[in-house]
């Protein structure tokens, strides 16, 4: 195994060499012919700071310098004897970006006209082109002259009632105002915001050649005059309104047809008419989500808004909507073609995990009713099971480190369900109401063992596009967690009552939680914004009022006791703060840090396992594997008898205060590596968990604020992320740089990594007196999705 080790920290070494060697001194300049010369570098002068990335833009795709590595990548596949291959493998990494003086002169003209349309309407560009041993400089010379302002906005619209929409509305929009710099991007969404404006409020017909905005800029001082003109239709004194009127809704088969049987059908609030091929649905829960109601105006913003919310019932696979006249009127009927996915799915998931000699795998099926009462309503059953070998372990049937075995059921409701009336607001998003039911059994052979059943109920709901609410009234738990006899034996002959307590317990919570979430929509874009979730969880707090006035009885422990179990009470929360800044194109960065407390009061004296925070992970601090950081400057080598160290694994680094925070920096590669757009990032990550009060058997652990900083774990590394647009596939490396399991200078582990001698004498020394731990400089992370 150790060997093994050494073979994978040699590699990783080589492979970063490798890339090394790519990024720095790879040339594609030899195999180019003597009339060919490698666009290395271009650059755009004179141009304002607020505008050069912009502008950069509208330099030819051809002629910009490559990805160091995308061309490495593709000389890599696409050479041979000194020469480009004519069978060219294009598809992996990217080709070389050649000198061509005719696009170089595109690109001079369209930065101009660019510059024009950001006001500069006298600006001259220039190109000038320098070639050394077939490389390629470039640079744009850009002259851009006085900047235009406008001096007075105008309008003539013909119709009256398009005028008073208009005037009615404009500030709610525009951005065309005296004294501000004269911008095509501003007319552009002017004109798009009028269109969205007047299809939203019964103008079907409009079409957006109707408004034109005329500039006059020969006017002195460098100042333009603007008039915004929305015509009538050819022949016509005014724009039409019309007005819906009835709504026919057809559903088809899953296979995309209507069945040979008769269709269910009904007319539903006097306008709805439903045809339903698949007879599969129940018509007067699915108009709740249809915005499309009978004598309002037409409006395209009620028409998507319908496309979004029958989509997010997850049912449907194509919806289209289309509408015809009513002859003689101003009226338009609706007609709704609806193709609803297959009801039944099984998706099979599997993963493999490895560290520190411990290998193994999770394998998981759901199966998902997507429409289990005829409302949409989703039911998911959710079985996994999870085993984790210990390789240095040469018995066979003694490798097996812990199993898991999940089983779970989620019932999930698109609207509130509720004992009393809730106004649903389905306008802002779609409800939910989730039951759930699941249990969980875990084993750690001479360890652990644990039993935990969860039942609950929960509501989801939008109050905005970027607020997000979820409240859980009732969570239900009940947890048997059993030590190993002779190991708890043991925990109690060297004083590590603690984990006893912690572990060896069964208890009975009855609790709610509530969680907030602000701009989870712009997780996936690159706009600058922060993100903000909170999560609050109360639990006994209703027990603990019934206790008082019933006086429940308490248990040998003197804890009270409900149904004959001893019941939690305990408060925590934990925040998870965002900051996301686009450095333009497809790159980030990414601050953020998360916190956390808990606290056991009352009827609970310390909190189960199950409720304390734990530091590390694919999705933490990444140089270290989840719960094995912490706490504080806790050594496991306090623990003597190596055995009770192997059984603690997992169990011991924990805390009730957590603090972590990264920072992230996301760019792209390549737009085509093997069917995937591959992305990287480089990270540095921080954080730790502590205790909320001294334990002998946990030194170190407690959290003081004089050794906040030296007691935080600090790791750095790098990651590929391949984006398939369904799923982002994830690995990452992540180096330890200080380790607070040592103190002082010794904490800085760095030092050690890139001395073989010296990394060698740090792995042996630490393996007599922390075995059965081995210390790894460097954690391999697999995930799906993005970290956060």
């Amino acid at each position: 195994m150790k060997a093994y080790k050494d073979y994978v920290v040699v590699l990783l070494g080589a492979s970063i060499l490798f890339l090394t060697v790519i990024l720095s001194g790879c040339s594609a300049t030899r195999y180019l012919n003597d009339d060919q010369a490698l666009v290395k570098d271009v650059k755009l002068k004179g141009i304002n700071k607020d505008f050069s990335e912009d502008a950069y833009q509208y330099v030819q795709q051809e002629i910009r310098p490559n990805s160091r590595i995308n061309l490495a990548l593709y000389n890599m596949f696409n050479t041979s004897n000194g020469r480009y291959r004519a069978d060219r493998i294009k598809n992996i990494g990217e080709a070389p970006r050649l000198l061509d003086s005719s696009l170089v002169d595109i690109s001079s003209r369209e930065i101009q006209k660019f510059l024009a349309y950001k006001s500069f309407f006298n600006a001259a560009v220039t190109s000038e082109i320098r070639v050394k041993n077939k490389k390629a400089y470039i640079t744009f010379l850009a002259v851009p002259g006085p900047s235009f302002k406008v001096r007075n906005v105008n309008h003539a619209i013909s119709d009256s009632a398009v005028r008073d929409l208009y005037l009615k509305n404009r500030e709610s929009f525009s951005r065309l105002h005296a004294g501000n710099r004269y911008d095509v991007d501003s007319i552009m969404y002017e004109i798009n915001s009028i269109f969205t404006l007047m299809k939203s409020n019964g103008y079907y017909d409009f079409l957006k050649p109707y408004i034109h905005v005329d500039a006059d800029s020969t006017l002195l001082s460098s100042q333009v005059d603007l008039k915004l003109n929305v015509y009538n239709p050819p022949g016509k004194v005014a724009h039409k309104v019309y007005h819906l009127k009835n709504t026919t809704i057809d559903i088809k088969n899953s296979n995309i047809r209507f069945g040979r049987r008769a269709p269910d059908s009904a007319i539903v609030d006097s306008q709805y008419y439903f045809k339903d091929y698949s007879h599969r649905f129940k018509f007067d829960k699915l108009t709740r989500y249809i915005f499309i109601n009978k004598g309002e105006k037409y409006s395209v913003a009620n028409e998507n808004l319908t496309y979004d919310r029958l989509y997010e019932l997850n049912v449907f696979r194509n919806i289209k909507i289309e509408y015809e006249k009513d002859p003689d009127s101003s009226h338009l009927n609706a007609r709704m073609e609806i193709t609803p996915l297959k009801r039944n799915s099984n998706r099979v998931e599997g993963e493999y995990t490895f560290n520190s000699g411990r290998n193994g795998f999770n394998i998981g099926n759901t199966y998902t009713n997507r429409n289990l009462f005829g409302g949409a309503e989703r039911l998911d059953i959710k079985f996994r099971y999870g085993i984790l070998f210990d390789s240095r372990d040469k018995k066979l049937f003694s490798r097996i480190f812990n199993r898991d075995i999940q089983i779970g059921a989620n019932l999930i409701i698109p609207r509130i369900v509720a004992p009393f009336h809730v106004r649903e607001n389905y306008r802002a998003g779609l409800p939910h109401t989730t039951i759930s039911s699941s249990m969980q059994i875990f084993d750690q052979p001479g360890a652990f063992r644990n039993r935990l059943f969860i039942n609950s109920i929960s509501y989801d709901w939008t109050q905005s596009k970027s607020r997000l609410h979820s409240f859980t009234p009732i969570n239900i738990e009940y947890r048997d967690g059993r030590l190993d006899a002779a190991f708890k034996d043991s925990l109690y002959k060297s004083g590590n009552l603690l984990y006893v307590q912690t572990n060896d317990r069964r208890f009975l919570n009855i609790g709610s939680q509530y969680n907030f979430t602000l701009n989870a929509q712009k997780l996936n874009t690159y706009d600058n914004f922060f993100y903000f979730r909170g999560f609050f969880d109360i639990g006994g707090n209703s027990l603990g009022l019934l206790a008082n006035v019933f006086r429940f009885h308490q248990d040998e422990n003197g804890f009270r006791t409900f149904m004959g179990l001893p019941y939690l009470q305990y408060a925590k929360t934990e925040v998870d703060l965002r900051f996301y800044k686009s450095l333009g194109g497809e790159r980030q960065f990414v601050a953020r840090i998360n916190p956390g407390v808990a606290l056991p009061y009352g009827n609970s004296d310390a909190l189960p396992f199950e409720r304390n925070f734990y530091a590390g992970g694919s999705s933490g601090v990444r140089a270290w594997q989840a719960r094995t950081l912490g706490p504080g400057n806790y050594n496991r080598s306090i623990i003597k008898d190596e055995e009770t160290r192997k059984n603690l694994t997992y169990l011991d680094q924990f805390g009730e205060i957590k603090f972590e925070g990264n920072l992230e920096y996301r760019f792209k590669l390549m737009n085509n590596f093997f069917g995937s757009k591959l992305k990287g990032a480089t990270f540095v990550d921080y954080g730790n968990v502590w205790r909320l009060d001294d334990k002998a058997n946990v030194p170190g652990g407690r959290f003081e604020f004089d050794k906040f900083f030296d007691q935080l774990a600090l790791g750095a590394g790098a990651g590929l992320r391949f984006d398939l647009q369904y799923f982002v596939f994830r690995f990452d490396v992540g180096a330890k740089i200080k380790d607070p399991q040592f103190t002082g200078s010794d904490n800085w582990v760095i030092r050690h990594l890139f001395s073989s001698e010296a990394r060698k004498d740090f792995k042996d020394e630490y393996i007599q007196t922390n075995s059965p731990d081995r210390y790894r400089f460097l954690q391999y992370n697999f995930g799906i999705g993005m970290p956060f």
